[in-house]
């Protein structure tokens, strides 16, 4: 497992949180497993059920005895755990470009950034749909300012939500490229930072409101 989760949350967390993983567990056998009293169990598990990683599940009634809360990870606390969404993600663009082509690979990618933004609440006004456009980033996880300009608007990223996959494929930012066209209803120029820390930009061109 990638240290970078054990550093964040410490060396105890992380063992909490891979056995939720296989089972849901009770605050005792939680202490059991972990060699901790089940004070110590509880306090973890009130930091991880605030930040969204940890929640109740059930209970569970042992002989005789009173129901015992049941815990497991939400699907947040699952998204920690590392993937193989950006390999699987590489190699299927790959797979497209070396089959039928980059235009074909940037037509389906457009495609599917337009069916993303399908189901965004677009506004009345061209600064509601920028801001629609901007809510679907942040949604998908990346942070976003919105910037006037003299014909329009820059949506501006801190992050980018395939930034495992867009360094080595820049034809991943027309998937983001066609999803704020779809929501903003107009020309969108792209203007991405790839690299090391890749950043998404898209300049939008507006009618004056």
């Amino acid at each position: 497992m990638t240290n970078w989760l054990e550093r964040l949350i410490g060396e105890t967390q992380l063992r909490l949180l891979g056995l939720l993983r296989r089972s849901r567990q009770t605050i005792t056998s939680l202490a059991e497993a972990l060699g901790l009293t089940d004070n110590a169990v509880r306090m973890h598990i009130a930091a991880l059920h605030r930040d969204g990683i940890v929640e109740q599940v059930g209970t569970q009634r042992d002989t005789g005895g009173k129901p015992a809360r049941l815990y497991g990870l939400t699907r947040a606390g699952e998204e920690l755990f590392p993937k193989a969404y950006a390999l699987v993600l590489s190699k299927l663009v790959e797979e497209i470009v070396r089959t039928q082509g980059r235009a074909r690979a940037v037509e389906l990618l457009r495609a599917v950034g337009a069916q993303a933004a399908a189901g965004a609440q677009r506004g009345t006004s061209p600064k509601h749909r920028v801001e629609a456009a901007a809510g679907v980033f942040r949604d998908l996880g990346t942070d976003v300012d919105l910037e006037k300009t003299d014909d329009g608007w820059r949506l501006q990223g801190y992050g980018c939500p395939l930034s495992a996959v867009t360094s080595g494929h820049p034809e991943m930012c027309e998937l983001g490229k066609a999803l704020v066209e779809e929501v903003v209803g107009s020309r969108v120029t792209e203007c991405c930072v790839r690299g090391e820390r890749p950043r998404c930009g898209f300049v939008v061109a507006t009618a004056t409101e």
